[in-house]
């Protein structure tokens, strides 16, 4: 298994960065400063970024994802916004079932279709509190999995056959059958389960080739594994907990990760001091861009429904 190197990026310093996305209409890239409610842009070139702006949401900002209709769309709080171009936000949805101040709207991504698909967590990280939602293109929100812990990476297999959706609780990367013309779940396996001492998964996502490239959180690397499960390759940090990647730029050939200095003790971040920085690394593969929400921009309703229960599991599965 042959390691990465990736490289720092200059510019702004996160308290806890998530979810980078490229934005192909725009050319450019977006990340969430999770905990602080701000949004960051950037442009790619020349093998690096080049900082682009901030917009301040205020609340928490789990996601943030291109909408077809113009600007943005924001898995947060307990819910979604819209993100104008002019800076201005705008509620979408409260969801009924998560509660401001105790959960959190975390990781979101969508579709081949352009359905945003997002998931929840407790602030404590409590078991069980997580749940996993779809938003259609009539944009009605459906609780498709409750009982997960930390709801966090998203990413789709190239044609859009297989969900893939991290617990970081467990530390287990759930692979779903996948119907893109419905949008629904079908049958699931724990993907990979992550060693001890390897840190946990948190944000992923998958190249052209149909492997997952995943964040993990306290094991300072980025791993790149086959579709079956097998670690093939690594991208070494010198800080301990990236939290996201996606593949940038206009050849799709540049990985960026986002990094977090949470938690961290005040010797331990000393040590990292490039800790809630970008970094980037040329890994010899390209990735897709963002598929951007393509449903309606106001009108969202929630649709009730018994969500599968995730937190009846063990290590070979969910109960049936």
């Amino acid at each position: 298994m042959a390691d990465l190197i990736a490289r720092p990026v200059d510019g702004p310093v996160t308290e806890h960065g998530e979810g980078p996305v490229w934005d192909a209409d725009r050319q450019e890239l977006l990340w969430v400063d999770l905990l602080a409610g701000r949004v960051h842009r950037a442009l790619a070139g020349g093998g690096t970024l080049q900082s682009g702006g901030v917009v301040d949401v205020g609340g928490t900002v789990g996601a943030v994802l291109p909408a077809r209709g113009g600007g943005w769309v924001l898995a947060a709080d307990d819910g979604f916004a819209h993100l104008s171009a002019d800076g201005s936000v705008r509620r979408l949805l409260d969801l009924s079932t998560e509660e401001l101040g105790r959960t959190r709207m975390n990781d979101a991504a969508c579709d081949p279709a352009g359905r945003l698909l997002a998931g929840t967590m407790a602030f404590d990280a409590s078991p069980g509190s997580g749940s996993f939602y779809r938003v259609d293109l009539d944009g009605t929100v459906t609780r498709l999995l409750s009982g997960l812990t930390i709801s966090n990476g998203i990413a789709f297999s190239p044609d859009g056959t297989v969900l893939y959706l991290v617990d970081s609780g467990p530390a287990t990367i759930w692979a779903f059958d996948y119907d893109v013309d419905s949008g629904t779940l079908g049958s699931r396996r724990p993907l990979v389960v992550a060693e001890p001492g390897a840190g946990g998964p948190d944000g992923l996502c998958t190249d052209d080739e149909g492997c997952l490239w995943v964040a993990m959180w306290g094991g300072g690397q980025v791993r790149r594994y086959a579709p079956t499960g097998e670690l093939l390759t690594a991208v070494d940090l010198p800080v301990s907990q990236p939290t996201s990647c996606c593949f940038a730029g206009a050849d799709g050939r540049l990985l960026v990760i986002s990094t977090s200095p949470l938690g961290l003790p005040e010797r331990v971040h000393r040590q990292e001091p490039l800790a809630g920085r970008l970094f980037v690394a040329d890994v010899g593969v390209t990735g897709p861009a963002a598929t951007p929400y393509d449903g309606p921009l106001a009108g969202w309703t929630e649709r009730p429904g018994t969500p599968l229960d995730m937190s009846c599991t063990d290590e070979r599965g969910p109960a049936r």
